[in-house]
């Protein structure tokens, strides 16, 4: 069980298909497997907290940290308005966290006035949803490949190109037709 954990708590995607893999190889049942998800994602909130919290603290000190603080804020604002209209209400950050990651989930609650309860359970929600969607695409691939490498090699490079293709093609819809 502490494999898999140590897995989920990688700060590259691979880790979810190998943790995924290596639960079932070891029979864990998807609950706890879900749960020890999760556990990584309470880790992390703890592990992330101090560090965004200091910046925060130094913002208000050092100049440069004070303008990536307010280019977070009007890049989470142009985020919050391509998702929904009323601004970067909690489903708006459960999407960012979804989109992105956990801590620019926090960042972007944190960012929104959302303090640690309501900040990290926006993330964590976000994040949530994510490792299902990757934890059942990976168990469906294997299933199809039944060679755990090829299919974490696959779910890795669908991963990176996947949102690549997906920003391409919205790029291309605004252009309209050439």
């Amino acid at each position: 069980m502490l494999s898999v954990l140590l897995l989920f708590l990688l700060p590259v995607g691979g880790g979810i298909p190998a943790g995924v893999l290596l639960a079932r190889a070891q029979g864990l049942p998807w609950a706890e497997t879900t749960g020890l998800y999760l556990v990584s994602d309470v880790l992390l909130a703890l592990a992330f907290e101090p560090l965004l919290r200091l910046l925060v603290l130094l913002a208000g000190k050092v100049p440069f940290l004070a303008r990536l603080g307010m280019e977070l804020k009007a890049a989470m604002a142009r985020t919050a308005a391509q998702v929904s209209s009323p601004g970067a209400g909690p489903l708006t950050l459960v999407l960012i966290a979804f989109g992105v990651d956990p801590m620019t989930g926090r960042a972007s609650a944190l960012a929104a006035g959302h303090g640690f309860l309501v900040g990290w359970a926006i993330a964590i929600a976000g994040d949530m949803l994510y490792f299902a969607v990757i934890a059942l695409v990976t168990l469906r691939l294997n299933a199809y490949f039944r060679n755990p490498e090829a299919t974490v090699l696959v779910v890795l490079v669908a991963m990176v190109l996947v949102p690549v293709l997906v920003r391409r093609l919205r790029g291309q819809r605004r252009l309209g037709p050439s």
